[in-house]
């Protein structure tokens, strides 16, 4: 078998473009995901049972439908009762929706495994709900939640790709128009996994070290 390095030189840079365009989708994805995931994961966390069950019914409606349905369900169905979105934001809010369920999970394990004495103790000397929150129990729970939430992004990344079904131009979508064109399946998916791989190695290396950066508890 040949491989056909003129095609290789000629795709690299089509496929960078849609790297840009996977990495624009994944941090916004990110962002919004992770306020959704912390602000339920926090709300499943409270005393309010209506809240807890709205919650925790959410995240098993995400975790029991496939991602591609609930893109679909964003794309497809939103503008049924008036609500439209481009390709770009639609995938954005489908990848947001899916990553706040999840993260929410990683909030929720990692806030609620500290001992509940330590609150106790904090609301014992005056401290309110909210600062027991801030100064007691966040702090101890960031570096524990960085493993799992690191996961979650990189799965987030790789769930880009799905959101070629609905022709956002992202990296999977690059690679997909250079074959229908070339028929050269074996080069561009070899490099399309490279830049995957590439890309999800600088997510794990960034979370590494910003984990070594966290405080000891």
């Amino acid at each position: 078998m040949t491989i056909d390095w003129d095609i290789i030189a000629m795709a690299m840079p089509l496929l960078a473009e849609g790297a840009i365009v996977t990495i624009q989708v994944s941090v916004l994805s990110a962002i919004f995901g992770l306020a959704l995931g912390i602000a339920l994961g926090l709300a499943s966390l409270s005393r309010s049972k209506p809240l807890k069950w709205l919650v925790a019914a959410y995240v098993d409606f995400i975790r029991g439908t496939p991602l591609l349905i609930q893109i679909f369900l964003v794309f497809f169905a939103l503008p049924v009762i008036g609500i439209r979105f481009d390709e770009f934001w639609a995938g954005v809010v489908a990848l947001s929706l899916n990553a706040g369920a999840f993260v929410s999970e990683v909030v929720r394990g990692g806030v609620g495994a500290i001992e509940k004495g330590q609150s106790e103790a904090a609301r014992s000397i005056g401290m309110r709900n909210r600062q027991i929150l801030i100064h007691i129990l966040l702090p101890q729970a960031y570096r524990q939640m960085i493993p799992p939430l690191t996961n979650e992004l990189i799965s987030l990344v790789k769930n880009s790709s799905l959101l070629s079904v609905i022709s956002v131009y992202e990296l999977t979508r690059a690679g997909q128009a250079i074959i229908s064109l070339h028929f050269v399946p074996f080069e561009i998916y070899m490099l399309l996994a490279l830049y995957y791989y590439l890309l999800l190695k600088v997510l794990s290396v960034l979370s590494k070290k910003l984990e070594q950066r966290l405080p000891q508890w």
